[in-house]
């Protein structure tokens, strides 16, 4: 079974660990490491002969064009990961809109393809915003992986489904959760990011096989270009959990990852929707 492969292109300084930390009016001060790190993955995905999708902050792309062409001239899908990594609860449904169509056009200005496919910054579609989900099928977008049914301290829906549904009646929009597992009646983050850094590889590898075997179902997999960077810049003031979770195991994800990416099948979201959808049918 082919599972979907993706990345959310943020740099170092708009993760949601520093948001407290580092002010949005002094990333143009920083220095930027988003280019070089996704380069890096456009690199190790040609090496692992996979294709995936690319989730954009449209402030990257709006800022480095010619990375996201290549990224599309590679044969990767482009999609959106809204404007400037502000969590989807903090706005109200206008500034949902805006956020959207500011982002989608750097995108497509950039890239010279359609964007269909949409990610909320640390997937903060949940249920303090009923009205995401509509606003999305709107704006014609065809899926989004933009929740994690999970109970975590960022984030959040632990009562959404766990695969690919339908969340606005009469629209063919489909939301595709970031992979969990169910052991022992509890339900486990397995998609990717920080849990497979820190985790063992046995664990992950088991969920994508597990979830692929035992519930016929593809896994949502993501990560960061950031994440395979194990020299970038450290700021103060950030707190111990945070740090932890950002900076530990940097510089054994990327064998990692060209491990996982060898143990199974992977593809484009855009791809795993369409066959989604026709289930959903």
């Amino acid at each position: 079974m082919r599972n979907a492969l993706s990345v959310d292109v943020e740099d170092w300084f708009q993760v949601g660990a520093f948001e407290r930390v580092i002010a949005r009016d002094s990333w143009e001060t920083l220095p930027r490491r988003v280019e070089r790190n996704t380069d890096a993955v456009l690199d190790l995905f040609d090496r692992a002969g996979v294709k995936a999708t690319f989730f954009t902050l449209g402030w990257v792309a709006a800022r480095h064009p010619a990375l996201v062409r290549r990224i599309a001239e590679a044969g990767h899908e482009l999609a959106s990961h809204g404007w400037d990594h502000r969590r989807v609860f903090t706005m109200d449904e206008a500034e949902f809109r805006a956020d959207l169509a500011r982002a989608r056009a750097a995108i497509e200005d950039a890239g010279g393809a359609a964007v269909a496919g949409y990610r909320a910054p640390s997937f903060s579609i949940d249920a303090r915003t009923p009205w995401a989900h509509p606003v999305l099928a709107e704006q014609g977008y065809a899926y989004s992986s933009s929740v994690a049914p999970i109970r975590h301290d960022h984030y959040g829906w632990p009562e959404s489904p766990r695969f690919a549904w339908r969340p606005v009646e009469g629209s063919s929009l489909i939301e595709l959760p970031v992979t969990t597992v169910t052991v022992a009646g509890r339900r486990l983050a397995a998609g990717g990011g920080g849990f497979f850094r820190l985790l063992p590889f046995a664990f992950s590898t088991w969920a994508v096989a597990r979830t692929n075997r035992s519930e016929g179902r593809p896994a949502i997999f993501y990560f960061h270009p950031w994440e395979i960077d194990p020299d970038q810049p450290r700021p103060d003031g950030a707190p111990l959990k945070s740090r932890l979770r950002h900076y530990t195991n940097l510089s054994v994800m990327e064998p990692k990852l060209l491990k996982l990416l060898g143990r199974h099948q992977w593809g484009r979201i855009d791809e795993i929707a369409a066959a989604e959808q026709s289930k959903l049918a």
